[in-house]
């Protein structure tokens, strides 16, 4: 169905010094040139990567934040954005402003479609001098700009073209491009970013009936991680999945944090070669992290977990590629 997970997002009130932990604590790549900060849409945000190449890691990884200054560009996303505050619990360590998808060609066109014909609540943004082109969030009109599960079951998704992105056109060679000469630890791409949800149920049906977005593969029940998980895919086989989650234990990781937390996003992973490589640059940033041996969400290989006081509460995982 969707082209790209665009980028795993955080709404964080410094980008720019969230920014710099993720350099110093984990080796994630920063660029001037890709920073974004506009005067008629008041926003921070860093599209940062963890492979120099979009063609090998098409995901991003952005932390970002809106200030509380007139938006001439977009005048209703002040409204939005607290709205979707109120849906996560504004006290949730890990916030998403929107899971970002993307569109290639005329598959945006005929999604808008789609929606208009089955009368699916959503509100697109006005094209500006800065940005000159369509984005979508559903769940929200013009005339009432409060975020509403009723379309995506929660996931809070914004969708627009691929053509702005201005990827490079070896991001779509089949087979996909890999790394050249990639050394021990290092980073390949972003391989998957979690989503907890009460019903994984209802958000699937909800998915399928309104986007007909279906999961690649059946549900799977993880009990060794306490949750079950619905993997949702892109066509660009470099894009992150978006893991769709739901705790089936109380007293699972991911059980914990949705009782304390709510439902939301949760990690982002990044695959890497060599992971015993990356735990060795990881102890010598004096980053804190977890290495378990064996993990039912990376198929019972091992996998590294950053302790999230590290990163201002937010979830990184390492895997191997």
């Amino acid at each position: 169905m969707f082209d790209l997970l665009m980028s795993a997002d955080m709404m964080v009130p410094d980008p720019d010094g969230m920014t710099e932990l993720l350099v110093s604590k984990l080796g994630i790549h920063k660029h001037e040139r890709w920073r974004q900060a506009f005067d008629d849409h008041p926003y921070i945000a860093h599209f940062l990567r963890v492979h120099k190449s979009l063609a090998v890691s098409p995901t991003r990884v952005e932390p970002q934040w809106h200030l509380d200054r007139p938006n001439p560009g977009d005048p209703m996303f002040h409204e939005f954005l607290e709205s979707l505050k109120d849906f996560q619990g504004r006290h949730r360590p890990m916030l998403t402003h929107s899971i970002v998808l993307s569109l290639k060609g005329d598959k945006f066109n005929e999604l808008v479609s789609k929606l208009m014909r089955r009368k699916l609540p959503f509100r697109m943004a006005q094209r500006t001098p800065d940005m000159p082109f369509d984005r979508l969030w559903l769940g929200a009109t013009p005339e009432k700009p409060h975020y509403d599960p009723i379309v995506d079951g929660g996931l809070c998704i914004e969708i627009m073209p691929m053509e702005p992105l201005q990827m490079p056109p070896e991001t779509f060679d089949v087979p996909p491009q890999e790394p050249r000469d990639p050394k021990p630890g290092d980073m390949v791409r972003v391989s998957a970013r979690g989503y907890l949800v009460r019903d994984l149920d209802e958000t699937l049906q909800r998915l399928s009936s309104n986007l007909d977005w279906e999961p690649t593969k059946a549900v799977e029940v993880l009990p060794g991680e306490g949750y079950r998980r619905a993997r949702m895919g892109f066509n660009l086989a470099n894009s992150a999945t978006l893991d769709v989650i739901e705790a089936t234990r109380w007293d699972s990781d991911a059980g914990v944090y949705l009782n304390s937390w709510g439902p939301g996003p949760y990690y982002i992973r990044i695959a890497v070669n060599d992971l015993a490589a990356k735990a060795e640059d990881l102890r010598s940033r004096g980053t804190k992290f977890s290495w378990i041996e064996s993990s039912d969400a990376v198929e019972g290989r091992s996998l590294i977990r950053i302790d999230p006081e590290e990163l201002n509460g937010q979830l990184f995982e390492f895997e191997e590629c």
